[in-house]
């Protein structure tokens, strides 16, 4: 995956390492809650994107004593 980081994934690839549906992540692309490139039909998601998604996502372990 680390020499795959900067190339743009299809709809399905970028449902795939997110673990999602690929209509869900055809529905964020509606609702432009992912960014994407539109390449006349074709439809990439940046890696930067699947990484923000991610980052943003992150809730951190709660310490406990």
């Amino acid at each position: 995956m680390v020499e795959r980081m900067g190339q743009p994934r299809t709809v399905s690839e970028a449902a795939q390492e997110l673990n999602l549906k690929p209509s869900t992540m055809r529905a964020w692309i509606a609702q432009r809650r992912i960014g994407h490139v539109r390449l006349g039909r074709a439809v990439r998601i940046p890696a930067a994107e699947i990484l923000r998604l991610l980052e943003a996502g992150y809730v951190p372990a709660e310490r406990r004593r």
